[in-house]
Order: structure tokens, then C-alpha cells, then sequence
């Protein structure tokens, strides 16, 4: 049994948003174990607390840009994150998170450590980023990355306000014939926040503890024990339908799915990523 120290719940109450007790007695309960906690604390539909102690919120911006290739087109999108919005929202931040954002496609970079080791000029992109700092007096630093290539890629860049730069980007990869709904799909993307591109894409792990939280949850919810694998069944179609980009409901037309979209057209989603400011991991 693993020691059920104070980063332990720490680290469980930032991921779930329990309460401390709660979390507590997830872990007990789980001999330490923090993702057998976490599915605990879910089956037993444990609010979240409201308040995350200790967790401060990222800003900063999310730049984007699609490159022709020889095969056809690969996206980009870079998070670059401030401590402040005052700063996020400087021409200065945003012509930064540009030359960020370049460096990565010289780069051809896939993930943050790529970047950040990446040559600018005379020094690396860690280095220029903590120059940045300095200029801007605050922590600035390279959060998410995300890459997708294919026939055709569509970004769509989203705000929170007029006056402040992008803070949602999604893109998305599709045929030529998928092209003709890219757009719509991207939109979905950003609104819905899809996980997985279709049903076959999620970890069996993940569906493993879905299926036990669904099954803990029914019973204790008094379900007769011979129908309760019916129920995690309906359950588990619902989490599909809220997590897999194919399945969701289209959100200007409820009575079709994404996949419908494509199916229409005669075109394929192959893949799509999503960035959002401050969702990456927590310092």
C-alpha cells in the first residue's frame, strides 16, 4: 500500500476538484492507489470542491498556422502561457507566440521538449523564451503542442473576447472530399471538446475504468444486479457520444452526428487535435 502523503492528495484534489476528506477516503479506500481513487470518487459522484487551492490558472494565447507538404498539408498550433491576460493580450506576447509558433514548424517539432531544444537564431527556443520572460516580467513558458497532416487541414481559431488573442484552437485532418465539412467539424472540435476521433481510438484502459465506474455506480444506485450490464452499456454509448468527435451530436443539428456530416459528403476525418490555454499540465 502506497503512503497516502500530503502531494498525494494534493495531486488527487487538483485532478478531481474533491474536497479534502473526500479524497482522502478515495485513497484509503484504494490502498494509495491514485487511479483507482479517481475512479472512486467519480462512481460515488463526488462534486468538485469549486475552489482548487493551490492551482493557478494559466493565460496566454494559442498560435496556429497550416504548411503545404508534399504529401499535402500539416497544422500547427503552439500554446504559449503568461502569468496575466494583461500581458497575453500585448502585440508584443502575440508576436512572440509567432515566432514560437515558427520555430516549431522549422523545427517540425511534435512536442514541447522538440521546440524548446530547437535552434533561433544564435540560441534555442528555451533560451529565447526565457529571455521573454524578462522582457515581460512575468513566467512565460511553452505549454501544448499539437501537429495533424493530410490531404487537407482546417483551423479554426477561437476567443474569448475581442480583445484578446486566440485561447482555443482546433484542427482537424481530413480527405479531399472531407474537406467540404472541415470547417463545421472544427467548430464542433472547439465547442465539444471531443477526446478521441472514433470509438475504436479509446485506450482500453480507459474503457476498462469507465466500464467499472459505470458498473459501481449502478449498483449503488440499486439497480437489479441482472440488469445492470445493460445499463453500463447504455452508459458507456453515452460516454461515446459525449467524448468521440464521430459520434457527438452535431451541435447546429442534433438529429445527425459528425460522422454523419462526412458520410454526406463522401469524405474521412483522419485526425484533429485541440489546444486550449491553460489545460495542459499544471506546474
Amino acid at each position: 500500500m502506497a503512503a497516502i502523503t500530503a502531494a498525494l492528495i494534493k495531486q488527487v484534489r487538483e485532478e478531481t476538484g474533491a474536497g479534502m476528506m473526500d479524497v482522502k477516503k478515495a485513497l484509503t479506500e484504494a490502498e494509495g492507489d491514485v487511479a483507482r481513487a479517481k475512479e472512486i470518487i467519480r462512481a460515488k459522484g463526488i462534486q468538485a470542491a469549486g475552489k482548487r487551492e493551490g492551482r493557478k490558472a494559466q493565460e496566454g494565447t494559442v498560435a496556429s498556422k497550416v504548411v503545404k507538404t508534399a504529401e499535402g498539408e500539416t497544422g500547427y498550433a503552439v500554446e504559449l502561457n503568461s502569468e496575466t491576460d494583461f500581458v497575453a493580450k500585448t502585440p508584443k506576447f502575440v508576436e512572440f507566440s509567432e515566432t514560437v509558433l515558427n520555430n516549431a514548424i522549422e523545427a517540425n517539432a511534435s512536442n514541447a521538449e522538440e521546440l524548446l531544444a530547437a535552434k533561433a537564431g544564435d540560441a534555442t527556443v528555451k533560451e529565447e523564451v526565457e529571455e521573454a520572460a524578462a522582457l515581460f516580467g512575468e513566467h512565460v513558458k511553452v505549454g501544448q503542442i499539437a501537429k495533424v497532416s493530410g490531404p487537407h487541414v482546417e483551423v479554426y481559431a477561437h476567443k474569448k473576447s475581442v480583445e484578446l488573442p486566440p485561447s482555443i484552437v482546433s484542427m482537424i485532418a481530413t480527405d479531399e472530399a472531407g474537406a467540404k465539412v472541415a470547417h463545421e467539424a472544427a467548430l464542433q472540435i472547439s465547442a465539444m471538446g471531443a477526446q478521441w476521433l472514433r470509438r475504436e481510438d479509446v485506450p482500453a484502459d480507459v474503457l476498462e475504468s469507465e466500464r467499472r465506474v459505470a458498473t459501481e455506480k449502478s449498483l449503488a444506485e440499486g439497480k437489479p444486479e441482472k440488469i445492470v450490464p445493460k445499463i453500463v452499456e447504455g452508459r458507456l454509448n453515452a460516454f461515446f457520444k459525449e467524448t468521440v468527435l464521430l459520434e457527438q451530436a452535431y451541435v447546429k443539428d442534433p438529429s445527425k452526428t459528425i460522422g454523419d456530416l462526412f458520410k454526406e459528403v463522401g469524405g474521412s476525418a483522419l485526425a484533429f487535435a485541440r489546444v486550449e490555454v491553460g489545460k495542459g499540465s499544471a506546474e
